[in-house]
């Protein structure tokens, strides 16, 4: 199997974060189903590996499958190319592909993932042919609360999703496996995965491929979780009764965003 690459900086928390919870009326939001998602809207191994196996991009990688799923549902689906998300990259971090190979470039720091969300709102990443996708806000959930993370991505499609990530899950991804709490194994860094969906278990896209994640999985390693509005949903006034989007983008203009 190739080697693959992490790439996630430690979580951080700031107090201006805006707050999923803020914005849900729980009495007026739809049961989510036991069942639902959108991971069957590319083959199993069809979202592409975008550098990941060579780079620390794993959170401009998620970006990217991120907008394709969003797009393509839209009925305007983006490609993206190994080339522009690098390309992202390197302007939201300082990695420069010219300072060395892979595992042997100083550049190559990975990112932190609420810088990420930042560029993504503020500049937008690349599509294949030169257009950007930008988000129009990003709200932080509690990852300690399953069931929430749940509902938003029952909501928005996809959660971006931050996890220490074991020596264990390697191992289970390179076997097919789910991914599943191993007791003792090492945490070997930090990575970025896009969700989208939930079957008998969290369906997740990572490497270019649908990977399931049991819950305590998830529990374990968890460490944040954010959901999205895209430009488009804002800009047309995209209303889902029990999300206060109003709430949202009076916070936004409070922040100065």
């Amino acid at each position: 199997m190739p080697e693959l690459r992490l790439g996630k900086l430690p979580a951080t928390r700031d107090e201006r974060d805006l707050v999923f919870a803020r914005y849900v009326d729980t009495t007026k939001l739809p049961a989510v189903p036991a069942q639902f998602g959108h991971e069957d809207v590319f083959a199993a191994k069809g979202w592409g590996m975008l550098g990941n196996d060579e780079w620390g991009d794993c959170a401009w990688a998620g970006s990217a499958h991120e907008t394709m799923l969003l797009t393509k549902l839209g009925g305007k689906p983006a490609a993206f190319t190994t080339g522009g998300v690098l390309g992202d990259y390197s302007a939201g971090t300082g990695f420069d592909q010219s300072k060395g190979g892979p595992g042997d470039n100083p550049t190559d720091r990975g990112s932190n993932v609420r810088e990420v969300l930042g560029y993504r709102r503020s500049t937008g990443i690349v599509d294949a042919k030169g257009k950007r996708h930008r988000i129009g806000a990003y709200v932080r959930l509690d990852q300690t609360n399953v069931q929430e993370v749940y509902l938003a991505l029952y909501l928005f499609e996809v959660v971006g999703i931050g996890i220490e990530f074991p020596e264990s899950a390697m191992q289970q991804f390179n076997a097919g496996e789910i991914w599943d709490v191993v007791p003792g194994a090492k945490v070997e860094g930090g990575h970025y995965i896009c969700g989208v969906g939930r079957t008998d278990n969290l369906q997740i896209v990572t490497w270019g491929a649908l990977q399931g994640m049991t819950e305590r999985f998830f529990q374990t390693y968890c460490d944040e979780a954010w959901a999205y509005l895209s430009t488009e949903d804002l800009e047309q006034g995209k209303t889902l009764e029990g999300f206060d989007v109003k709430q949202l983008e009076s916070d936004l203009a409070a922040l100065g965003h």
